[in-house]
């Protein structure tokens, strides 16, 4: 009976271990990942810049795989080449050893006090209204549970018979190719190197295993918490699938290499390590350090190979416009904060998408030369992928967002609704063109021009709209209402001309109806923008005052 009841000590410690350890870093990724993100943003082609960066950055937010997705939207923005995205994710591996040296404090009996730092962080989090004291709960609650597991998994290694059980398996695995692979599978299952990684400190610490067996599991977990990034790289971009190989080639050439230098020198090493005199816990904690330092200073100099490398391995493909995003990737999901904007840039590369259509659409109609057909459809293509895909990872982005977080998502799902319907005209505007080419009818002069007029207004409600929906400031919203009033009258007005032609025979029926189509559909592209730059505004709305003179058109 008691055996079994510290095998569920065991359990439920590495369960609380792993919900403090993701509860802490999800919080100090809401306080601190608006702003590391754009830190990241500022890393210029000097590689030790960006190592350091990199490193910086996760031991702040507690998150490896937080800062390679944060370097992966940035490669597929363009905002970043994939040289300066290794030297990030070459920092998050510094950095994330963080994780290791805060799971050695345990050896100082701190439990008591890590259960009052949960009660209190807990407490914090009950403050709804407040997201920076509601998150620095989470961040307090989650280091304290972080060290309430470690100490229910410590807890049931007191128990003989679970010691002895470990003692044997790992007597069993004592070869150090066995134990690599021990340590990738486990931390793939896993899906947390520094869960891994604390575990295994508090598995040497106990006895459970040896501290020859503790190095080469820490090695091997190494190489196992780039599973995650392999899982989420599939049916990717290319510039996704380039970073995720990169993460996964640099931790496999720094694993080979330590795991025969540790083969070789087992003894010398960890002669070195006791001589320090610190604790086994710390020395592992130091030994992850430099590993991971010591891999980094090697590779570095070598990142323009590697990086030719991967681009060989994973080559451009054809075509790829239509079946990707740019800017978001399912592994943005682990940092909230950070996929709000990145959908936020997906949208602006929707809507720049469906303004190009439109402008080409109306060529079309002016010129009938079939020029752009296929570009257009291609390019239709995309809006629909894109808006598929967006809403997709909004339904799942949703529960994982709070506060004005949670109002920009609710407002994206009617922005890029209204983008697509956008996407849609500019496709209506192709095929009228298509029709009236094959009929071998044009507009007149007149009457072409007079939609030219037209769309020049529309095209200024463009830039405004898309202007606003990026700066979130409402100073042109009252010129952006008073244009979609103009279109209106525009609208009309055009209709009393149209009719005029007609009347005069200046113009055939089969002509107006092609017209008309074409007014419409600029005057309701207007309502769709209007939508756009007033989805900045709080839904409540009490951020702003809204002009009356319009209504929000959803169809």
């Amino acid at each position: 009976m008691q055996i079994f009841q510290s095998i569920l000590a065991l359990l439920a410690g590495v369960g609380v271990f792993v919900i403090g350890m993701n509860m802490m870093s999800d919080a100090l990724q809401k306080v601190a990942g608006p702003g590391m993100k754009k830190l990241i943003g500022k890393i210029t082609n000097n590689r030790f810049a960006g190592v350091g960066i990199g490193a910086g950055v996760t031991a702040l937010i507690q998150s490896s795989a937080a800062t390679t997705v944060m370097a992966i939207g940035f490669v597929n923005a363009g905002a970043m080449t994939l040289a300066q995205a290794t030297s990030i994710i070459m920092g998050a591996n510094i950095g994330t050893t963080v994780t290791g040296l805060l799971v050695s404090l345990e050896s100082l009996n701190i439990s008591l006090y890590a259960s009052v730092l949960a009660f209190i962080g807990i407490m914090m989090t009950f403050v709804k209204k407040n997201d920076r004291i509601h998150n620095i709960g989470g961040i307090l609650a989650g280091l304290g549970l972080l060290f309430i597991g470690l100490k229910l998994v410590g807890q049931a290694f007191d128990n003989e018979e679970v010691l002895n059980a470990f003692m044997n398996l790992f007597q069993a695995l004592d070869f150090p190719l066995l134990l690599v692979l021990f340590g990738i599978l486990l931390t793939a299952l896993m899906q947390s190197s520094s869960a891994m990684t604390g575990l295994v400190i508090m598995m040497a610490g106990s006895g459970a295993m040896t501290m020859g067996d503790a190095l080469f599991v820490i090695i091997g977990a190494n190489v196992g918490t780039c599973f995650t990034s392999l899982l989420a790289i599939i049916g990717s971009s290319t510039n996704a699938k380039r970073t995720g190989f990169m993460h996964l080639i640099f931790n496999l050439i720094g694993s080979a290499l330590f795991t025969i230098i540790v083969w070789i020198f087992t003894d010398q090493i960890q002669e070195l390590l006791k001589n320090t005199g610190w604790n086994k816990e710390f020395q592992i904690a130091v030994f992850h350090v430099i590993f991971n330092v010591v891999t980094t200073l090697i590779l570095l100099p070598f990142t323009k190979y590697l990086v030719k490398f991967i681009e060989h391995v994973v080559p451009d493909k054809p075509n790829e416009l239509a079946h990707t995003l740019k800017f978001i990737d399912r592994r943005e999901l682990r940092t909230p904060a950070i996929a709000v904007m990145q959908v936020k840039k997906e949208i602006e590369n929707m809507a720049n998408l469906a303004k190009e259509n439109l402008e080409k659409g109306f060529y079309e109609v002016c010129n009938q030369e079939g020029k752009y057909d296929l570009e257009i459809e291609k390019r239709e293509n995309a809006i629909d992928y894109i808006n598929a895909e967006v809403t997709d990872f909004l339904i799942k982005l949703s529960p994982l967002v709070t506060g004005s977080n949670l109002e920009q998502v609710g407002s994206y799902y009617h922005v890029i609704n209204d983008i697509e319907r956008i996407g849609d005209h500019a496709e209506n505007l192709l095929k009228d063109a298509q029709h009236m080419h094959e009929k071998g009818i044009k507009f007149s002069s007149v009457a072409e021009a007079e939609l030219k007029t037209m769309f020049d207004t529309v095209e200024q409600m463009f830039a405004i709209a898309i202007k606003t929906f990026d700066t979130s400031i409402d100073v042109d919203l009252k010129e952006l209402s008073d244009l979609e009033a103009k279109t209106d009258d525009l609208k009309h007005q055009l209709s009393i001309s149209h009719f005029e032609r007609l009347a005069q025979e200046n113009c055939t029926m089969e002509l107006g109806g092609y017209f008309t189509s074409i007014i419409s559909g600029l005057e309701r592209v207007g309502d769709h923008l209007v939508n756009i730059g007033y989805s900045i505004q709080d839904p409540t709305g009490n951020q702003n005052e809204r002009t009356d003179n319009y209504n929000f058109y959803w169809e």
